[in-house]
This record gives structure tokens, sequence and C-alpha cells, in this order.
């Protein structure tokens, strides 16, 4: 895990923000959980799973950084509407939310992608961002200033095959963060997305369910850069999406692909 830096964007602390992080006990999310509590803010975790919502925050703790945890299915709106309730009762408000919670789903032809696996994605990766942006909206609305920080992909730029209900979800949530970026800008709130290829998280690591070496090679092959990313150098993007150095950036789907879509 890397220190943060703060002053890697000429930025200022995150000291005594809170942030509310979905799927923020594993991947991307996780590891932008430990970077926004090294830099000083207050991070409110949400996820399925409690174990590791509990080994998260007792690590966040133990760097001397504040942490909750809630178990919440983002596929639920009234879960994400006591998300939301439950973290500015905790901590008496809220200042960034970073949707990251997400789903590949099976690798498969779209002629053989079933109507279930496809929804499934749906519902996480669509519907789960749309729910966390209409929940802290109006609060958002009330203190007249926040920022959302949406982790799409660069399937939602690019085409993805195998993955037909993962690259229409991704798509999906860039146009929706265009959208609210443009319908919020004059409310002094901000939304973009973090578009990354793939990257070493417990997400890629189930993809290969099987010994799949030549698979795994081929996709690090496409990448110019001839690896896959880290969850940190994701995070250290969020954390700059959601920063004062990036005040006058919404709308935006900022790319992290190791120079994929320059080919």
């Amino acid at each position: 895990m890397r220190q943060y830096n703060p002053k890697l964007f000429k930025m200022s602390h995150f000291t005594n923000q809170v942030v509310l992080i979905t799927g923020g006990c594993s991947g991307i999310g996780r590891a932008a959980a430990f970077l926004f509590a090294q830099a000083g803010a207050k991070v409110f975790l949400a996820d399925l799973s409690e174990k590791a919502g509990d080994e998260t925050v007792e690590a966040i703790e133990k760097i001397g950084a504040e942490a909750a945890f809630a178990r919440i299915d983002v596929t639920d709106f009234e879960d994400v509407e006591r998300m939301v309730e439950d973290c500015i009762q905790r901590f008496g408000g809220i200042d960034i939310l970073v949707n990251s919670a997400g789903i590949l789903g099976p690798r498969s032809r779209t002629e053989r992608y079933t109507l279930d696996d496809f929804q499934q994605v749906m519902n996480v990766n669509v519907n789960g961002v749309f729910y966390g942006i209409k929940a802290v909206i109006p609060h958002f609305l009330a203190k007249k200033s926040g920022t959302i920080v949406n982790l799409a992909s660069v399937a939602g730029v690019l085409g993805f095959a195998n993955h037909i209900a993962y690259a229409a979800s991704k798509h999906a949530v860039i146009g929706m963060t265009k959208t609210a970026a443009l319908e919020y800008a004059k409310h002094h709130i901000r939304v973009n997305a973090v578009c990354p290829a793939f990257t070493n998280t417990p997400m890629l690591e189930n993809a290969f369910v099987n010994d799949e070496t030549d698979y795994y090679e081929a996709l690090q092959n496409a990448i110019p850069m001839k690896r896959f990313a880290n969850p940190d150098e994701i995070a250290e993007a969020i954390l700059y999406a959601a920063s004062p150095a990036a005040s006058f950036m919404t709308g935006h789907a900022l790319i992290l692909d190791g120079g994929l879509t320059s080919l």
C-alpha cells in the first residue's frame, strides 16, 4: 500500500472531510479508503461482507483515522438511502461519494449470455451507481457542495468482447456521470468518473476460474505497458478527482489504461 503524498497534486489534505465509499472493502474501493484515510478523511465503508467491513475498519483505525461500516446491498434503493442516512448520523454529513461497487459478470459470447446474468450486472453496476447518486444529491443540494466519483472502466469507452453486460453497464456509468454533472454544476456539485483498464483486484482474479495462463497473458499483452494496473494507482486518480486540484473538472471520464485506448 502506497503512502499518500499530500503534495502529489499540490492539494490540501482531506482533513475532516467525510468520504462514503460503496464497495469500500475490496479492490479499488478499499485502496481508495486507505488513501483517503491517510489524507485525513473520515471514511464510511459500504459493502456486502461484514467480515471484510470489520477488518477494513480495524485496519484504518490502526493508522489513526476514523472509519465506520454498514452492510449495504447497492441494488436495493432503501438500503442505499439507509447508507446515506447512517453516514450522516455517524459523521455529521457527507462531502464525497465514491461509487465503487461493481461486478464483472461471466465471460460469454453475446448469444450465450443469459438474461439473468445480464440483469445482475446491470443491477449492481448501473442501478447501484444511480441509487448512490440519487440518494446523496439531496444532501449535497442542501449543503450547496459535494463531489461524486463513479468507478467506470475503459470498457465504458471501448467494446469488451465476451462481456456485453459489463461494457454496457460501464458505458451507462459514464452517461450518468455526464448527465448528473450537467444538472448539478451550478449547485457546486462535481461528478466525474474514473475509467481503469484491467487492475489487479479480486474481481479480476476471480475472472480466471481455471488455469488460463494464455488468456491472462493475452490481456496483459493487449496493454502497451504490458502490465495490469495496481489498485493504488487507480485510487490516487479517485483522490485527484475528489480533490480541490480538480475543482474545474466535472462530467469527465478519466482514463487510466496503460495506453490501451491509444492503439
